[in-house]
C-alpha cells in the first residue's frame, strides 16, 4: 500500500455520495452556546455581538481577519478548573494553546500556573510577571541556553525527557549552585484521542521515557542519586482532544505501579503526580466535552483508588487541560470576499484569512462551525466550503457547512473555538500578515497582540 498523500491534505477535492452530509441546521441563525464563547449571542439587528460590542464595530475598528478573544470567558474557566480540583493540586495552563502577556496576567491574576516548551515561552511568562515557581518547563530537546535560564529563574518544575536531559539539568543547577525541582515524564503505553483510547504499543513517539521496558525506573534511580535534582513526582501524558477519562484510569494505575516501585526500591514516596490533559472542547455541536468538575472528580478517585490499592500516600495531582481554557474563549472574524457555486456539489466562499491563521483543518483535517454574523438570514441553507486566499488547494478552514444562499460580498463570518493553536501555529505564508488579537470585555475592546505590518515583516529580510 502507498504511504504517500496529496500534499494538500488527505480530503483534498473529495466528492462524498449523496447523503453523506448531515441534514441542515434547523436554524442558521442559531449559535450553539457549546462551541461559541459565553458572552456571544445575537442582537435585535441580528448581528452577533461578543462582550457587549457588535461584530461590525470590531471588524471596523480592528479590520480583519482578527482572533476576538471574550476575557470573562477565559477567567470563567479558569476559576472552574481551578475551583474543581482545589487547593490540593495544581491546574497548568499550556502556554502553547496561545500565550501573550495579558494571559500570562490573568492566569497569574486567577490562581493557575503555567507551562512552557521553549525560551520564548518562558520570557514572555516571566516579562508578565508570573512568578518562576508556578512555571513548569517542558520540551523534548531543552536547549542549554534555555535549561540555564529556567533554573536561573527558579521554575517550580522541570520535566526531564531523556537520559540525557537529567544528566544536563543536573550539571547546569550544580553550575548555577541551585537545587532544582524536577519530575520524569514517562511514556505509559497509552495514547487517547476524542473518545477513543488505546493501552498498548505506543511507546513508540519522542516524549517521554518508557515504562514498560524499565527505562523510566532507571531514570528514576539515576535522579535520586543526583544531589543537584529534587525529584518531586512522575509526568505522563496520553493524548489530545480527550472528552471522557478511560484512557487516564489506565495511565495512573501504571504511573502508581512506578511510585510503589520507586517506595519499594528506594525508600522515598515521591510527592507529587502530574496525569497530563489534553481534555477536549467543542468545535461543532457533535463534540460533547465535559465539564472540570466532572474531570476533577474522576481524576481525584482514579489516583485515590490506585494509590490505596498499592498502600500509598495520595500525591499532590496536577493537571494540564490544554486548549479546554482558551480554546472556546475566542473566534475568528473573516470578511467574505469571492464566492463561487459549483452546480452540483458545493459552493465555495472565500474569506481574507486562511491557513496562515488557522492552519488546523489542513494540518490535522480539523473540522470547525461557521457562522454568517453580521446580519441574520432567512435564506435557504447551502452547502458551503470556506477557503482562504492562499496559494494552496489544501487551503480550507471550515470544509464542510450550511451557510445562507443570500450569502453576499462583504458579509462577515466567524469560526468559533479558534482560541487554542491558530495564533500560536499563525505563519507568514505567501508573506500574509498575521492578525490581531483583540479582547473583549463588557462593552470595551482592546489589542493584545497587534496586526502585523508590512513593517515588521520587512524588518527580518536585511537584504
Amino acid at each position: 500500500m502507498s504511504r504517500s498523500a496529496h500534499p494538500a491534505g488527505p480530503r483534498y477535492a473529495d466528492v462524498l455520495p449523496e447523503g453523506h452530509y448531515t441534514a441542515p441546521p434547523a436554524d442558521l441563525n442559531a449559535l450553539d452556546p457549546k462551541v461559541w464563547s459565553r458572552t456571544v449571542a445575537r442582537n435585535a439587528d441580528g448581528a452577533v455581538e461578543v462582550g457587549g460590542i457588535d461584530v461590525r464595530a470590531l471588524a471596523a475598528e480592528f479590520g480583519t481577519p482578527a482572533y476576538v478573544l471574550d476575557e470573562a470567558d477565559f477567567r470563567a474557566r479558569c476559576r472552574a478548573w481551578r475551583e474543581a480540583f482545589g487547593t490540593d493540586a495544581d491546574v497548568f495552563y499550556a502556554g502553547k494553546a496561545f500565550l501573550s502577556r495579558a494571559v500570562v496576567r490573568w492566569l497569574h491574576e486567577e490562581g493557575l500556573n503555567l507551562d512552557v516548551c521553549s525560551e520564548g515561552e518562558l520570557a514572555t511568562a516571566l516579562s508578565a510577571g508570573m512568578p518562576a515557581e508556578r512555571i513548569a518547563l517542558h520540551g523534548n530537546n531543552k536547549s542549554v541556553r534555555e535549561i540555564e535560564r529556567a533554573v536561573e529563574a527558579g521554575v517550580g518544575r522541570i520535566v526531564l525527557d531523556s537520559f540525557q536531559e537529567i544528566v544536563r539539568v543536573a550539571g547546569i543547577a550544580e553550575r548555577l549552585g541551585r537545587r532544582q525541582r524536577v519530575q520524569i515524564r514517562v511514556t505509559v503505553g497509552v495514547e487517547a484521542h476524542t473518545h477513543e483510547f488505546i493501552a498498548t504499543a505506543h511507546e513508540d513517539q519522542k516524549f517521554g521515557i518508557g515504562l514498560a521496558d524499565g527505562q523510566a525506573a532507571e531514570a528514576v534511580r539515576r535522579a535520586l542519586k543526583l544531589d543537584s535534582l529534587e525529584l518531586i513526582g512522575i509526568h505522563s501524558h496520553i493524548g489530545s482532544q480527550i472528552f471522557d477519562t478511560s484512557g487516564f484510569e489506565v495511565a495512573a494505575h501504571r504511573v502508581v505501579g512506578l511510585l510503589k516501585q520507586i517506595r519499594d526500591e528506594h525508600g522515598v514516596e515521591l510527592p507529587e503526580i502530574d496525569l497530563g490533559g489534553g481534555l477536549g472542547i467543542a468545535y461543532t455541536s457533535d463534540d460533547d466535552p465535559r465539564e472540570p468538575h466532572e474531570i476533577a472528580e474522576a481524576l481525584s478517585e482514579i489516583v485515590t483508588r490506585e494509590c490505596a490499592a498499592a498502600g500509598l500516600s495520595v500525591p499532590r495531582l496536577s493537571v494540564e487541560p490544554g486548549r479546554a481554557i482558551v480554546g472556546p474563549t475566542a473566534f475568528t472574524l473573516y470578511e467574505v470576499g469571492n464566492i463561487k457555486p459549483l452546480e452540483g456539489l458545493r459552493t465555495y466562499v472565500s474569506v481574507d484569512g486562511g491557513m496562515s491563521d488557522n492552519i488546523r483543518t489542513a494540518l490535522y483535517d480539523a473540522e470547525y462551525t461557521v457562522a454568517l454574523v453580521s446580519r441574520s438570514s432567512e435564506a435557504k441553507p447551502m452547502l458551503t466550503r470556506v477557503v482562504g486566499k492562499h496559494c494552496e488547494s489544501g487551503d480550507i478552514v471550515v470544509r464542510d457547512a450550511f451557510l445562507p444562499a443570500d450569502l453576499a460580498t462583504g458579509d462577515l463570518l466567524a469560526v468559533p473555538a479558534t482560541g487554542a493553536y491558530c495564533r500560536s501555529m499563525a505563519s507568514n505564508y505567501n508573506h500574509a500578515l498575521r492578525p490581531p488579537v483583540v479582547v473583549v470585555d463588557d462593552g470595551q475592546a482592546r489589542v493584545i497582540v497587534r496586526r502585523e505590518t508590512e513593517e515588521d515583516l520587512l524588518r527580518l529580510d536585511i537584504g
